[in-house]
Order: structure tokens, then C-alpha cells, then sequence
């Protein structure tokens, strides 16, 4: 009893222990100038995708959701096809002998909605309202038939009581992300937390013991902050991990977004779709404004994009250079007048391990901003994808690199990308590559000594820009 006390106190994580690690960094990278051709087509992959997207919205993310069942898909269920549905589509069909003449073709859909579906069945798998905690999410019940209540939320147990899933709610004011995020990741001698990322609106860390793995998520809004835990033994990953796939994408915590869940109590039928929060597209790229009509990016953010855009209007990569691996694009950016205060560039290499912001663009104008360290020409962050080309920041906000390229294909476990390294372009090519092409940037938007995060975000956030490519 002892021990399963000190197990469960350890485990308060998330999915992604596995897939955290660092990427090796990538080659010296490629220019994109503006007579360079796109990239080679894969006509068995352009022809699968033609083929999914024709489907509806409903079933693309059924397929998805029944690959996560299977064991071939460990992301976020969209509906939009990429490659990883690609591979995971090519791996279930190796699996299974699958021969359709265009894939996914009907025979290959339907045996894998089965499949997905016997799956399901098998776990028991129900959408619940918890009314204790508010939020609503998948829960096996085949596996976890006890239930209980516990402050803030209800836990759910297998039988020996070695896995355990407990929903969570703080009301508005008891606490905030920071304090959830700072004590859960807190060193500990039995304890190494595999994955950690905290945004402003929410937060996830995965961590392992010995013997043990955990899961945590937790939203925040406007009615407090919710979430759930998931801890089991490394004994039962082989059944659990794709488990903690689906509950976390049936994850939602607040009830504005809630779609119907059977009672609390009563009988667990099982769900044919899972809902997932609603994800949009990723941009290609990012780029950094650096004159009103000049934008700054890695060309090989750009590898392939032969007609780029930035807010819904086209983009002309006008200078490209092979060896210090940046482009500069015009385009014509929204009002009139200056951008604004730039970024002030900084010559000097990072020093070793040191703090800096990675601002990437996200869909709808959005600005992610991720923590990390930069070490020489690399850099260590949780990115996600679209962050080719992302400024790099050290503390004062100076300028003091760009991320070289994100990557096609990146291991997403439930949607979030773990820290990885990436290659630094540093801000001592970018000075001369700018001087080069006549760009001479604004004043500096610099605030001497260590600035906070949000400080930094949003001084120089609204120049950071959204690259579309549109192919």
C-alpha cells in the first residue's frame, strides 16, 4: 500500500515520455531563390489524399480515431490528411493485407472503422460528463471499473488499483497554471519528468518513475482551471499508452465546447466518434518582419514553396542565400505606414545553455511562444510545426537567430511536439545577409537586462507572420 501511495503521489503526467529526445541537428541548410522548382509530387500520396479529403468531416476524423485504436496513430484527431495519417493509413494496411486499387479505398476504410470500432467496445470506452470536475472526456471503463470521488473531480480505477484516472477542478482564484506547473515538475529523487510545456491557457507534462508512467493536462478559463491524471505501470504501456491517446483527445474541459456524454451513471455505451477540440492549420512558416514590406525567414522553411503567401496575400521570395540559409520576401503587409519598432540584431553567439523565446506563427494570426536554451548554432525547444523561421530571442529580446526548419514529418504524440533540438541560423549571418539586400531594420525594441516572456511577446509579437504556402 505504501508503495502505491508514493507511485500515484509520483505519477501526474501526460503521453509523450516515449517520444521525448533530441533531434540530431539537420544538414547545413538549403536556399530558396525564386527560380528554384518545388519539390518532386508523391503521386501515391497526393492521389490517398485526394481520396480522404473527398470523404466527410466525420468520417476523416473516424479513421483517424479508429488508427489510434489500432495502434498506427498518435496525434490529435483533425481530419486533415499528412503524412503521418499517410504513414499510419500505410501501416495499417501492411499490416492487414489491405489491396484497395486507391487508397484508402472503401474495402481498407471500412475493415479499419471496424477495427476501431471492436476496439472501443473492447475498453468499454464512454464519453462522460464528470459533474464533479466539470469536464468531459473518454474514460475505458472494462479497464477502470472503480469509481470514486475524489476533491475537485472522480477517479477511475482497475480493479488491482495499479492504473488510475482522476479529473481535477480548481475554481477561479485557488490557483493558476504556474503554481500547477512549478509543483508538478518539481525534481524528485524517484521522479524524471519526460515532457513539460505550459502555454498560457494550458499545460501538459508527462513524467516516468522506475516502474511507473503519468500523464497530466490541465485547461485554463473562465471558469477556474480543469483537468485530468493518468498513472499506470510500465508493465501495462503496451494496452494503456494508446489509451491515454484516446482520452486525451476526447479531452474538453470546459462545457462551452462540451458535446453530448452519456449521464455520469448508468450504462456505458460506447462512442462512435470521439470529439476533439476543433485544430487549424498550421502555417508553412514563420517569418519576422523586418522592413514594412520585407519579412525575414529560414529558405529552408521554404524548401518546395513555390507561391508563398502571408495574410491572404502573395509573397515573393526576392533573395535567397545558399549558404548562410535564409530568404527575404516582399509582400504587402496590412494599413500603411512602419511596421514598427524592429528586433534589435544580435551578432554575438549564444552562450552556452543559454534561456531564450522562440516566437512561431500560428493559425488565425496567432503567436506561440515557447521557452528554451540556445547553445552555439542550436537551439532546444518544444516547437510545433510552422516554427521554420521562427525568431529566436534571448532575454533582452535582441535577435539572435532563427530556427533553420521544422520538421516534415515531426513524432506529435497527442498533438505536442516534445523539446527537440533544431539548427540555430545565428544573428551574424543574418547581418550580413540583410546588409547585402539594403534592408536596414528600425530601431531596436530593446529593454536592457532580463525581460519576462510576455514583456518580450509583446513588444516584438506583431511582427512575427503567418508564411502560407500555397501549392
Amino acid at each position: 500500500m505504501a508503495y502505491r501511495v508514493r507511485w500515484i503521489a509520483a505519477c501526474l503526467t501526460l503521453l509523450i515520455g516515449t517520444a521525448a529526445g533530441a533531434q540530431a541537428p539537420s544538414p547545413p541548410p538549403k536556399a530558396v531563390t525564386p527560380s528554384k522548382p518545388p519539390v518532386a509530387p508523391d503521386p501515391a500520396f497526393d492521389a490517398a489524399r485526394a481520396a480522404y479529403e473527398a470523404l466527410p468531416e466525420a468520417e476523416r476524423k473516424g479513421l483517424q480515431d479508429a488508427l489510434v485504436w489500432t495502434g498506427d496513430y498518435n496525434s490529435v484527431v483533425t481530419g486533415t490528411y499528412g503524412r503521418r495519417t499517410h504513414d499510419a493509413l500505410l501501416a495499417y494496411a501492411a499490416r492487414t493485407g489491405a489491396r484497395d486499387p486507391a487508397f484508402p479505398g472503401p474495402a481498407t476504410r471500412a475493415a479499419l472503422l471496424a477495427s476501431g470500432e471492436a476496439a472501443r467496445k473492447a475498453a468499454a470506452f464512454s464519453l462522460r460528463r464528470d459533474g464533479a470536475s466539470g469536464v468531459t472526456l473518454g474514460v475505458p471503463e472494462r479497464l477502470l471499473p472503480k469509481r470514486s470521488s475524489v476533491p475537485g473531480g472522480t477517479r477511475w480505477q482497475s480493479a488491482d488499483g495499479a492504473i488510475t484516472l482522476d479529473t481535477k477542478s480548481f475554481p477561479p482564484g485557488e490557483t493558476d497554471l504556474d503554481a500547477i506547473f512549478a509543483r508538478i515538475t518539481a525534481p524528485a529523487t524517484d521522479r524524471k519528468v519526460t515532457y513539460k510545456i505550459k502555454r498560457p491557457d494550458f499545460l501538459v507534462v508527462t513524467a516516468e518513475t522506475t516502474q511507473g508512467k503519468s500523464y497530466i493536462r490541465y485547461a485554463a478559463g473562465a471558469e477556474g482551471i480543469r483537468g485530468f491524471t493518468i498513472g499506470y505501470g510500465k508493465a501495462a504501456s503496451a494496452e494503456v499508452d494508446r489509451l491515454v491517446i484516446a482520452v486525451a483527445n476526447s479531452f474538453t474541459p470546459f462545457d462551452s465546447a462540451a458535446p453530448a456524454a452519456v449521464p455520469e451513471r448508468g450504462p456505458a455505451p460506447a462512442v462512435a466518434l470521439p470529439p476533439v477540440a476543433v485544430v487549424r492549420r498550421a502555417p508553412a512558416a514563420t517569418g519576422l518582419v523586418v522592413e514594412p514590406a520585407r519579412v525575414l525567414t529560414s529558405a529552408r522553411a521554404l524548401d518546395g514553396c513555390a507561391t508563398p503567401s502571408i495574410g491572404g496575400k502573395p509573397a515573393r521570395v526576392v533573395a535567397g542565400d545558399p549558404a548562410r540559409g535564409l530568404a527575404l520576401l516582399d509582400w504587402t503587409p496590412p494599413g500603411k505606414g512602419s511596421a514598427g519598432p524592429s528586433a534589435s540584431l544580435r551578432v554575438a553567439p549564444a552562450a552556452e545553455a543559454e534561456t531564450v523565446m522562440v516566437l512561431g506563427a500560428e493559425a488565425a494570426g496567432a503567436v506561440a511562444v515557447a521557452p528554451g536554451e540556445a547553445t552555439g548554432e542550436s537551439v532546444y525547444a518544444p516547437l510545433q510545426p510552422g516554427a521554420g523561421g521562427a525568431p529566436i530571442l534571448d532575454r533582452s529580446g535582441a535577435l539572435l537567430g532563427l530556427v533553420a526548419s521544422f520538421p516534415a514529418s515531426p513524432r506529435l504524440v497527442a498533438g505536442v511536439m516534445p523539446p527537440t533540438r533544431y539548427t540555430l541560423l545565428p544573428g551574424v549571418r543574418i547581418a550580413a545577409f540583410l546588409a547585402e539586400n539594403g534592408v536596414v531594420p528600425g530601431p531596436g525594441a530593446v529593454n536592457p537586462g532580463p525581460n519576462s516572456i510576455g514583456a518580450v511577446t509583446s513588444r516584438l509579437g506583431g511582427l512575427v507572420v503567418g508564411i502560407e504556402c500555397n501549392r
